[in-house]
């Protein structure tokens, strides 16, 4: 009889600064819904973050107001285990043993690296070029079964589930690592800039104006939606109606997300409305849920010592399934 695997979701948000709404609705939002239906580890991917030279302060900084922006956004430390990355060393472990099982033209097909690299791939960290290789192990390390995914890192999970049925494969370790399976938020395509309906909206784009952060003030949020990029024409009547209109399409689907609406609802609401007045909603909906996450953020980001101490337990608790994992792993592997 086939043994029945247990269901484990992992994902990971980089210590970047300020949470934005992309995160909170492109991950952080899915992963409290998650966290009731199924046993989670979440975890600040800082190995993840140093393959663009981050400087020592800012990224001690970054790792705690991202824990802050975790529990803010209702991540319970009780129910998910939330810890970061490099407190766990399984993590650099198995990453190296999964860069023996991965192939070159793997990596050469990663289309991240080349959008990251840029023209001068040259001069592009090693581990920039790896870092799917860690990916995997930081899903692999817990023999998790789900892995929620935008569509930007859907090839990077397809590279996970390559490496663990090379792995079962050569070490003749069947069904050892489980193949994860792509949890997609339905709800929600990628939350864009608000400069520039084709650009993911980041921290990385210069203007603020680009991205609505977790700890904007109401007044900042009013400024920013206001100053949004649209098109002349109102809110039409069908989906098909916004194929060629980015930035319309975005704020609509950002107030649809916000409001736990559909697309569809939404449009049937709103047809016919200028922009200008759709805006005014789309602000106060903004206002109302975010700014309470805002409030609580910096808050927990006044009592560093409390977000130490969470982060610490959660590693000692994902360290205990590491360790039992790395175990077996290095016994399948061939280590003494």
């Amino acid at each position: 009889m086939k043994k029945t695997l247990k269901e484990v979701v992992f994902s990971g948000v980089q210590p970047t600064g300020n949470l934005h709404l992309g995160n909170y609705l492109g991950a952080i939002k899915n992963f409290v819904d998650l966290q009731k239906k199924m046993e989670c580890i979440y975890c600040v991917v800082d190995l993840h973050a140093i393959t663009s030279f981050q400087k020592p302060s800012e990224l001690n900084k970054s790792i705690l107001e991202t824990t802050a922006g975790f529990i803010a956004c209702g991540l319970d430390f009780k129910k998910s285990i939330i810890f970061n990355q490099s407190s766990v060393s399984g993590h650099s472990e198995l990453a190296w043993i999964f860069n023996c099982v991965a192939r070159v033209g793997w990596m050469n097909r990663m289309t991240q690296f080349k959008e990251k690299a840029g023209q001068n791939k040259e001069n592009a960290s090693v581990g920039l070029y790896v870092y799917p290789n860690l990916m995997a192990a930081d899903i692999l390390l817990y023999k998790a079964t789900h892995v929620p995914v935008g569509d930007d890192q859907k090839q990077h999970l397809e590279l996970a589930r390559d490496i663990a049925q090379k792995f079962n494969n050569d070490f003749n370790s069947d069904n050892f690592f489980p193949i994860p399976k792509p949890l997609i938020q339905k709800k929600i395509s990628r939350v864009m800039s608000l400069r520039d309906g084709k650009k993911k909206m980041s921290k990385s784009e210069e203007s603020d104006y680009s991205r609505i952060n977790l700890n904007d003030t109401a007044d900042d949020i009013k400024k920013k939606i206001k100053k949004a990029k649209t098109d002349s024409l109102p809110i039409p009547e069908k989906l098909e109606d916004l194929k060629n209109r980015p930035e319309a399409n975005n704020l609509l689907n950002i107030y649809s997300s916000i409001t736990n609406s559909s697309l569809e609802k939404t449009l049937n609401d709103m047809n016919g409305k200028e922009f200008s007045k759709f805006k005014d909603s789309l602000s106060d909906a903004l206002i109302a849920e975010i700014c309470p996450v805002g409030k609580k953020i910096k808050d927990l980001n006044k009592d560093k010592n409390y977000l130490i101490k969470t982060l610490k337990e959660g590693s000692d608790k994902a360290s205990k399934i590491s360790h039992e994992n790395m175990r077996q792993i290095k016994n399948i592997v061939g280590f003494i």
